[in-house]
């Protein structure tokens, strides 16, 4: 059996100017991260402004990675085919240009489709950003470093984003924390044109299609159907969205098995290490996303934090973040891949635990170090998964791979937010309101300070009271289901990176 996996290290030619145009491969990077957090800080504010449902909140919150996630693998290959510089400059223009969309949006569903147009062009840069590494870095040392300072650099996002989107939501509209995309889209563009060489795959064969179609419906209809699931139960059309996702995907992987050039060479998922890596980053996103989806929420609604307090609140989980992916590579080659991975996720899901303890007077030491521990095992985790994928396939195939890669955190986002958002909101909607509380309260907390505002003093303290003690239970709940899926995943990745080692590949 012919397969692409090589082995590392046989390539020892260094790129000149590769560690500048690493500088540029990161501002892509932090562009998607900046972006991705500053949502949870402005959702209040969109909920209060363009007054969405409960449903629609969620969709706000998760159609971006319901796209993304069915577009990665396509757009990994096709930047494989047509060259991966060009793809991501077209796509950091495009993703700077949508941006403007959503800080504009004037209706729920105006916004839900500027996060899916968002979706489409941020799915062009993530694979891109890493198939580049893959083709400018090629002794493993030096890559295991770059992947590092990429990862670090999405960690830093995180942080930026909501220190940054808290002071303009403090002095300007909710549409400005969109708008800060566009100096850094233009900074890359700029500066990636003259820096970055062009790669693709010299013998890339067509680009398919009907696998693109396959891929694309089998993840939007599967995901949708998980999140209706979660929120509504299985009904006729659910139950019927989620076979045809499914369907789907399956001729999807039927279509790459028999064709002699696929967009994804299924052949990889043979191999433990590879399906480990992928399991390893889908199961830690889904555990996290929801719950991080909501904490910015509780930091504001809850404790009452203004939206800059609630993002220096966060900063510890990127520090660790960016620590721990600094020395994740070296770390792993001298203990082990499973006990760098293994451990850094079983570590989130004890943080994800402790969270379960959060009440409104939740004192900041408790939820700083948590932060710090979660930040700290996703670093070591995400860092050493990423090389592994990354480092498996021959470099003219890189796309694809890291688009496996990317697809994996992205599903995993999606699911993470429709099923254990969908747990928090169902939680919040059993309280029982004070005579007089406008149904509008049920649907999300903010919501409900926003009917809070109309009441008179009594009433509408004992409706924030009991909206924000409902609201805090189903973050218990969130943060319960969390700590399992995280411990699990930590079980799992012990078992099947067995043997796996960074300086040498399968």
């Amino acid at each position: 059996m012919t397969s692409t996996l090589r082995p590392v290290g046989t390539e020892t030619e260094l790129r000149p100017g590769r560690w500048l145009a690493l500088s540029v491969l990161v501002l892509a990077v932090l562009l998607v991260a900046v972006d991705a957090t500053v949502l949870g800080l402005a959702t209040p504010y969109i909920s209060e402004d363009l007054h969405p449902s409960g449903t629609q909140l969620l969709w706000i919150g998760d159609v971006y990675s319901f796209v993304i996630a069915g577009l990665l693998v396509s757009m990994g290959s096709l930047g494989d085919r047509v060259g991966r510089k060009r793809i991501l400059l077209c796509g950091a223009a495009a993703f700077g240009a949508v941006s403007v969309l959503n800080a504009y949006a004037s209706t729920p569903g105006l916004m839900i489709l500027a996060r899916a147009l968002l979706g489409v062009a941020g799915a062009t840069l993530m694979p891109a950003t890493l198939a580049l590494i893959r083709n400018l870095f090629h002794d493993p040392r030096e890559r295991s470093l770059a992947i590092g300072i990429w990862g670090a650099t999405a960690s830093a996002g995180t942080a930026v984003g909501p220190i940054v989107g808290g002071f303009l939501l403090e002095h300007f509209w909710w549409g400005s924390v969109f708008l800060i995309n566009l100096p850094v889209m233009a900074v890359l563009v700029l500066v990636g044109i003259r820096t970055l060489p062009e790669s693709r795959d010299p013998n890339p064969g067509p680009w398919d299609l009907i696998s693109v179609l396959l891929s694309l419906v089998g993840m939007l209809a599967l995901v949708y159907a998980v999140k209706e699931a979660a929120t509504h139960g299985f009904g006729p059309l659910t139950l019927a969205t989620g076979l045809l996702g499914a369907a789907a995907l399956y001729g999807f992987v039927r279509r790459q098995l028999i064709l002699p050039t696929p967009l994804l060479d299924m052949r990889l998922f043979r191999h433990r290490g590879f399906s480990g890596a992928v399991l390893a980053d889908l199961l830690t996103v889904l555990g996290m996303s929801g719950l991080v989806f909501f904490l910015s929420q509780f930091l504001q609604l809850v404790q009452g934090r203004h939206p800059f307090e609630a993002g220096l609140a966060e900063l510890p989980a990127a520090i660790g973040a960016v620590v721990a992916g600094l020395v994740a590579g070296r770390a792993a080659r001298r203990f082990s891949v499973r006990v760098v991975v293994s451990g850094g996720l079983a570590a989130i899901g004890v943080s994800l635990a402790v969270l379960t303890t959060l009440d409104a007077s939740t004192g900041y030491p408790l939820l700083g170090a948590a932060l710090l521990i979660v930040g700290i095992g996703a670093g070591f985790s995400f860092t050493v998964t990423s090389d592994v994928i990354l480092s498996s396939v021959d470099k003219n195939r890189a796309g694809a791979a890291s688009a496996v890669s990317e697809t994996a955190y992205e599903l995993g986002a999606a699911l993470g937010i429709a099923v254990l958002g969908s747990i928090v909101t169902a939680a919040y909607r059993t309280f029982t309101a004070p005579p007089g509380t406008p149904e509008s309260a049920h649907e999300s907390l903010g919501a409900a300070v926003e009917a809070s505002a109309d009441l008179p003093a009594p009433t509408s303290q004992a409706l924030l009271e009991a909206a924000r003690e409902s609201f805090v239970h189903g973050l218990h709940l969130a943060s319960g289901a969390g700590a399992a899926v995280l411990l699990a995943a930590s079980a799992a990745a012990w078992l099947l990176l067995k043997n796996q080692r960074l300086d040498r590949g399968f």
